[in-house]
Formats: structure tokens, C-alpha cells, sequence
């Protein structure tokens, strides 16, 4: 008889630890969407190849919204460049099978091919108590690479309503250059911040996309250093029609709102 009760006992503790241990890892922490990294710049696609905003003659045809695409064009620049890899490769995990680490924390380890390059990417993922903490290492491999650098960090609500990230500028110079805050609305990330954190003349600069109710159902509010002095300039437009409106006491040399209408000619402002 203790021959045999000794063997299930075995069988019930381990079972037990088993049970556990599957318990204590949960589930997985949802990643932030894609989209809390983007702001939205679809409908301010310039054939300016400047991002000077002096050169934009006021009165001509369609100089109001050659200004607001001018000014934002400043900041598309930072995310076709600076932030297209990274951002590309933080929306890769997606698709990816996370794993469990220990404690409370995940990892999404793949490989990501952009430009002809190949990356190995390694996103973890820790569950706080109110936040989940991301942190994204980028390595290449061969002559010039880099191992495990520090692209993206940053938290996220545990209701996926929001979170901020910390865009660190590249493996060559190794210093946080953007700040994103972002907010999420049902099921649409409806406000998103960038602001320019890395240190000079451009620091504390910032751009600011949202989604509305309103006629003009997106907005931009611009705070940047325009070579001289630091200028504020409004924007906001209708995401299906494309009519719009900018404000600019700097460059527009007054209060008013300076509309165009649906193929970007100025109008007078209803």
C-alpha cells in the first residue's frame, strides 16, 4: 500500500507545481498599437523638396495650405528618416509569438529585414501595476553593425488608453532625441505628441495630432524653432474633403484662420 501512495503523491505534488507555475506566468502584456509612433501627415504631401518656411509666398494660389504642409513637413521628415526603422520594427512583433522570460516579464525575439539589412529585434515586455514597461534592442550583424542597442523604450496603460515612448536616435549617437505621448479613443489612437528632446537649438519643439468631432476633424498644434525664434502655428482640416484651415501670427501676420478649400486652393475663411 505505501508503495503505491508514495508514487501518486509524487504525481499530485508535481502536478500541483505544474499548475502553478502556469498560473503565475498569465498572459502576455498587449502590445501598444502601430499607430501610438505616427502622426498622421496623408493629407500634407508637398512636392517642396525645402523645409525652409520663408520661401512659401504669401497670397499665392494655394499658400495657405502650402504653409501648414511646409511647417509639418518639418516633422514627416523626422518620420521617414529617424524613426523608420525602429517603427518598422517595433510593428513586426505584432505577428510574433512572445515568450516568457520570468517573473512578469515577456520577450518578442524575430528578425526584421528593412532597406536590404537584417536586424534581430528583442522586445520585452513587463507588467506593472497600473503600466506596462517596453524596451526594444536592435542588433545587425557584420561590418559596421551593432549589438542590442536601445531603440525604444516607454510604458503603456494597462487598458491600452495610452502610454508614452523615449525614441533614442540611432546605435552612431546613442541620446534620446523624441518624446511621444499618445491616447487612445475606443478603438483609434485620437491624440499623439512629439516632442524634440534631444539637446540645441530645436529642443522642446513639438507637434500635436488629433482627431475631433468637428467640421475640421483633425487638428495640428505646432510649437518649433523656425531658424530664428521659436513660432506657434495652428492647423486643422477635414479628413475626408481635405479643406482646411492654418493660423500663424508670425508668418500670417495675424489672429485669423487662412483657409483652403478641397483642392487646396485659398479661399476666404467661412
Amino acid at each position: 500500500m505505501k508503495k503505491i501512495f508514495f508514487p501518486v503523491l509524487i504525481f499530485l505534488f508535481s502536478s500541483t507545481l505544474l499548475t502553478d507555475c502556469k498560473k503565475d506566468k498569465g498572459l502576455p502584456p498587449a502590445l501598444p498599437p502601430v499607430e501610438s509612433m505616427t502622426i498622421d501627415f496623408s493629407n500634407f504631401s508637398s512636392a517642396r523638396k525645402s523645409l525652409e518656411v520663408l520661401p512659401v509666398q504669401k497670397g499665392t494660389l494655394n499658400s495657405n495650405w502650402e504653409y501648414a504642409a511646409t511647417v509639418a513637413g518639418i516633422w514627416k521628415l523626422i518620420l521617414t528618416t529617424t524613426l523608420a526603422l525602429p517603427v518598422t520594427a517595433f510593428d513586426v512583433a505584432v505577428n510574433q509569438s512572445p515568450v516568457f522570460v520570468s517573473g512578469k516579464t515577456w520577450q518578442w525575439s524575430y528578425n526584421v529585414t528593412y532597406l536590404n539589412v537584417l536586424y534581430k529585434v528583442r522586445l520585452t515586455g513587463l507588467i506593472g501595476a497600473s503600466d506596462n514597461q517596453w524596451k526594444m534592442y536592435v542588433s545587425q550583424d557584420g561590418t559596421g553593425g551593432f549589438s542590442e542597442f536601445l531603440w525604444i523604450e516607454g510604458t503603456s496603460k494597462i487598458d491600452g488608453t495610452g502610454g508614452q515612448w523615449t525614441i533614442n536616435q540611432d546605435p552612431q549617437s546613442a541620446v534620446a532625441f523624441l518624446q511621444i505621448d499618445w491616447a487612445k479613443t475606443a478603438n483609434v489612437v485620437g491624440n499623439i505628441k512629439y516632442t524634440y528632446i534631444k539637446p540645441g537649438s530645436f529642443k522642446d519643439s513639438y507637434i500635436q495630432y488629433g482627431l475631433t468631432s468637428d467640421p475640421l476633424n483633425a487638428f495640428y498644434t505646432i510649437h518649433y524653432y523656425n531658424g530664428s525664434k521659436f513660432s506657434d502655428v495652428n492647423v486643422a482640416w477635414n479628413t475626408t474633403t481635405k479643406n482646411g484651415h492654418v493660423k500663424s501670427i508670425d508668418y500670417l501676420g495675424d489672429a485669423d484662420w487662412h483657409c483652403w478649400d478641397s483642392n487646396r486652393i485659398n479661399i476666404i475663411c467661412p
